[in-house]
């Protein structure tokens, strides 16, 4: 598991990232809002721990902005105060679950690791514009017509539609799709122009396929380049 912390107070940041390690999750840290943004739009998270009041750009804020971009990554909310209104105006927001500080690491940790679970195991089927993919059943469709793809091609579309509309980086999507034989950058280009073309809709001018120079992929609809 991978997740993103938000939060200013070094020493309780250092605290979590270290309890998050030795439960075997990777934690990467930010300590203000626009930073948060910019890292969530360049990287692939399965929770993102957020505290409210930060630098820059609030925690409100931070939720606010990812939720009318369409990203649905569970967000727990960490605050100082446990007034009923501030929870409801997070939850307005956006957030899934909200923790008052002081907390105990292992109630953090095992709130984590519920919507983590929560959400991978309800979402099944993913849409972006005219392309769908219901996993359990192993079904993808181009504006209702089924497409027929290899197994390897499945698996990359699979991790590109959880993520989208954020980014994959190359590196995570190889750990995802291929494990501990991981091959080499040139297989994943030769992938990736493969599913490309598998996807792509004949009568459209755009595909819906990106690369993110430097970076890695995202599958999202041309305008919202």
């Amino acid at each position: 598991m991978k997740i993103l912390l938000v939060e200013d107070d070094k020493n309780l940041a250092a605290g979590i990232v270290d309890y998050f390690e030795l439960e075997q999750v990777v934690c990467d840290h930010i300590d203000n809002g626009v930073a948060a943004l910019n890292l969530l739009a360049a990287n692939h998270y399965q929770v993102l721990v957020l505290d409210i009041n930060l630098p820059k750009l609030s925690g409100y804020e931070v939720c606010k902005q990812l939720r009318q971009q369409g990203n649905k990554i569970p967000i727990i909310m960490l605050t100082a105060k446990g007034r009923l209104e501030e929870k409801l105006t997070g939850f307005d927001m956006g957030a899934d679950d909200y923790l008052v500080k002081p907390f105990a690491m292992d109630e953090l940790v095992a709130r984590v690791k519920a919507l983590s679970g929560r959400v991978s195991s309800q979402a099944t089927r993913y849409r972006v514009a005219g392309l769908e993919i219901d996993i359990n059943g192993h079904i993808v469709k181009r504006d209702g017509q089924v497409l027929k793809l290899s197994p390897l091609s499945f698996k990359l579309l699979s991790c590109l539609m959880k993520a989208s509309p954020s980014p994959v980086e190359r590196s995570s999507l190889m750990e995802q799709v291929w494990g501990d034989n991981i091959p080499e950058l040139s297989s994943l280009k030769v992938h990736i122009h493969n599913l490309r073309k598998e996807i792509k809709d004949k009568e459209a001018d755009e595909a819906l396929l990106h690369t993110i120079p430097a970076m890695g992929y995202v599958i999202r609809e041309p305008d919202e380049d």
